[in-house]
């Protein structure tokens, strides 16, 4: 379903649901999860919402197929998105795609890590995409089906399936499906894809292989200073991969907590370095051998401490999610980028 090797259209007969469903996980398909049947009309539907996207996608790692874009809209039907959902998806596709992102790395790893996508800018509108409260949790379709679209065609037509390519100790909920989108308007801060150079107007797709989501969770702390205080001691963990110091990590603030920290004049560049300097793994507790095999990696302490991020820039800042007094920290797998694309929107 997705080279010229194989059949562009397969011959399926009709069936209900059930049957579709034990056909589905018969053919190494599925998530797990119920799937929509991807008919002609409804894969040529969501084609349609990609009309404009004619740029060539390179093979997709471990089977290295060149995906045509009937196949991936097929998996977009799958994973029930709408077609205006479909560009979306492929920016995602695009992002994971280039090189430093580490496609290949972050598929065979035994880590948890799956791709973290978020969108930016006025698409979080136009298709509902969920930014406020309960925005890494379910009840949104748009969350759902891009998120989980992007990983039936990294399972589908590149082949990273569980348990074969995709070799992860323990998994996570977030391989089904990880999108949000940042919330600009409740955001004290310039919008993430504006600070990354793009317009106000464009939206832009970020992707990075990403452990869910960990809580930061302050109610007690009434200044910027103090939330960072206690956001730097939760991020300084000695078994994140970020203890390796080889990647980014997202530093997702509320809404209320950004309002502190703009309150108190704190800015993104400010936040970022004072996690940078603070946010450090003691030596102490960092096991003799791990000390050892950091240093054959050319990660040494510095001041009897390991810091948790390359440089201040590598430590992404956003803003998302509902009422409350809570934060997010989302490490990455390591050895990984964060990637922004823009959405192309279709044509006419």
């Amino acid at each position: 379903m997705s080279d010229t090797a194989e059949p562009e259209v397969l011959d399926i007969p009709e069936m209900d649901p059930d049957a579709w469903a034990d056909y589905v996980e018969a053919q190494g398909w599925t998530d797990g999860l119920p799937t929509v049947p991807p008919t002609e009309p409804s894969v040529a539907r969501m084609m349609d919402g990609a009309r404009g996207d004619n740029e060539p996608f390179p093979a997709i790692t471990p089977r290295l197929l060149i995906p045509t874009l009937r196949s991936l809209a097929a998996n977009a039907v799958m994973a029930g998105c709408r077609p205006a959902y479909f560009p979306v998806v492929l920016a995602a596709l695009r992002a994971v795609l280039v090189a430093d992102y580490n496609l290949h790395g972050t598929l065979a790893t035994t880590h948890s890590c799956a791709p973290m996508v978020m969108v930016n800018g006025p698409l979080r509108q136009a298709l509902n995409i969920n930014r406020g409260t309960n925005c890494f949790g379910q009840g949104w379709r748009a969350n759902a089906a891009i998120g989980r679209a992007l990983q039936l065609i990294l399972n589908n037509v590149g082949g990273a399936k569980p348990g074969i390519m995709d070799r992860s100790t323990f998994g996570s909920s977030a391989k089904y499906t990880f999108c949000f989108g940042e919330n600009e308007e409740e955001s004290p801060f310039a919008p993430y894809h504006v600070r990354h150079g793009f317009a106000a107007e464009d939206s832009v797709v970020t992707v990075m292989s990403a452990e869910p989501n960990h809580n930061l969770n302050d109610h007690g702390s009434t200044t910027g200073l103090g939330l960072l205080t206690t956001f730097a001691g939760a991020i300084a963990t000695p078994a994140a991969n970020t203890i390796s110091c080889k990647g980014p990590y997202f530093f997702v603030l509320g809404p209320e907590h950004a309002a502190t920290l703009a309150r108190d004049k704190w800015s993104v560049e400010m936040i970022q370095q004072f996690l940078y300097d603070k946010a450090r793994v003691p030596l102490s507790w960092v096991s003799v051998e791990n000390q050892h095999r950091y240093a054959v990696d050319g990660h040494f302490p510095e001041n009897d401490a390991y810091k948790v991020a390359p440089t201040p820039d590598d430590i992404q800042v956003a803003v998302a999610g509902g009422a409350g007094k809570h934060s997010a920290f989302i490490p990455s797998f390591g050895g990984t980028a964060a990637i922004s694309v823009r959405v192309k929107p279709p044509a006419g």
